[in-house]
């Protein structure tokens, strides 16, 4: 270089240089951290910056190419600068103390200091970054081409397609770990949704089902008298109609659709056959989002779980599936419901048969459901056998007591609960 050429210049020369660098270093780590699917929103949303963004990350080859090239042109252009900088100041000997110099400097300024802004601010970087990288891509495109054609040639030698890399679907656990590390961007109770309508598929109808003796349904082998009354009491949209057991169901009735009759009192078993509806059977062990579909495409909204062998073990609707997912829209009068006292600040009285899922998304409690369905099931499981009143155990920091037993199992049972953050309003038990 010219010894004409003033050592201000080369100085201003060598600060753009470094400058450039500096670039080249953050926007590289600040497109590569960006997250995809904040940034597809904001193409979606009409951002001419993320549209571009977008579309370099479609092929990330060429834009790594692209960086690359310029980075190692502006690094080798700042070494040579250096070098003649480090001549025309202290001769030979000043070489190597400048060549440390700006390594130190490209290091510290043009790389790590960069690089660690980029990653915590990558949006603020990419953007911009993405404006200037476009049009640059489409300028040195057959250089970048070029580079990319071996490139990709030792990479396809090593099984690798750089064409393919613009997949980024998430898995459904990867999805639910996303929703359940949302913070303050979602709503607490909106995750518990949003989780719940993904747990869908893990869960099955028995989990949630009524089981078979708590359905309340008419037997045509009784007196009609019971049964009216059933009508008139029950207060349910649906009736099963069977034959001397549950297992035996002709049908289905809707009691709003003979209001009429039954206020005028002309409503009598031959006129109830005439609103039958065809009752509708599931396989137990279908997955929620499975029946919710099936609901929709047979127009129905109840179901019967049927086992192997045909016998009725409970009934589905699709209230049932929804509340699995928004939780009890009364959660004060359901807990009552099924048998739940409140004794002390953590204690409860439960009813054994209480469905666990049930009992865990009321109180708020994590008790395992990967096994049986009932509080009863669960302690049995545990000790293997129906236990005398007064024994003691712990379920998954539970404490739990016996109360009172029946042959065939447990009648009721004494709940310390471990004092938990709420996410509803405190009362969520009814005071017997």
């Amino acid at each position: 270089m010219n010894d004409d050429v003033p050592l201000g210049l080369l100085f201003g020369l060598l600060i753009v240089l470094l400058a450039l660098s500096a670039f080249f270093s953050s926007t590289e780590t600040a497109l590569m951290s960006l997250n995809r699917y904040r940034l597809r929103h904001r193409a979606r949303s009409g951002q001419r910056a993320a549209r571009l963004a977008e579309a370099l990350l479609k092929r990330p080859d060429r834009l790594i190419g692209l960086i690359l090239l310029g980075n190692n042109a502006v690094n080798l252009g700042a070494a040579a600068l250096v070098t003649v900088i480090a001549l025309r100041t202290g001769g030979e000997g000043a070489i190597f103390v400048a060549t440390l110099m700006l390594t130190f400097v490209v290091l510290i300024f043009c790389e790590v200091a960069p690089k660690t802004i980029a990653a915590l601010h990558p949006s603020k970087v990419a953007l911009p970054g993405a404006m200037i990288y476009y049009p640059l891509l489409k300028v040195a495109y057959p250089v970048v081409w070029l580079i990319n054609l071996f490139t990709n040639g030792l990479l396809r030698l090593l099984g690798v397609r750089p064409e393919l890399a613009s997949s980024h679907s998430l898995s459904a656990d990867e999805l639910r770990t996303v929703v359940a590390e949302a913070g303050v961007m979602v709503p607490r109770r909106h995750r518990r949704m949003l989780l719940s309508i993904l747990d869908l598929d893990s869960v099955t109808v028995d989990d949630v089902m009524v089981p078979r003796q708590e359905i309340v349904g008419i037997d045509l082998e009784r007196d009609w008298k019971e049964n009216l009354n059933v009508i008139q009491n029950s207060g349910f949209n649906r009736l099963p109609v069977y034959r001397d057991g549950i297992d035996d169901i002709i049908g289905v009735v809707r009691p709003r659709q003979f209001l009429c009759e039954l206020a005028s009192g002309t409503l009598n078993q031959e006129r109830l056959m005439k609103y039958l509806r065809e009752p509708y059977f599931v396989p137990e062990g279908t997955p929620l989002n499975r029946q919710l579909m099936n609901f929709q495409q047979h127009r129905r909204r109840s179901a019967f779980v049927v086992d192997e062998y045909g016998d009725v073990q409970g009934l589905i609707t699709t209230e049932d599936i929804v509340r699995e997912i928004v939780g009890d829209l009364d959660p004060a009068a359901k807990a009552s419901d099924i048998g739940i006292t409140r004794e002390g600040e953590h204690t409860y009285v439960v009813d054994a048969s209480t469905n666990i899922r049930q009992l865990n998304r009321l109180m708020n409690w994590q008790l395992p459901t990967d096994g049986p369905k009932t509080l009863n099931g669960l302690i049995i499981e545990r000790l293997e056998t129906i236990p005398d009143p007064g024994t003691n155990l712990t379920v998954e920091e539970y404490p739990l007591e016996i109360l009172s037993t029946t042959e065939h199992g447990i009648r009721q049972v004494r709940v310390s609960a471990p004092d938990v953050e709420e996410e509803s309003p405190p009362l969520r038990v009814a005071h017997n």
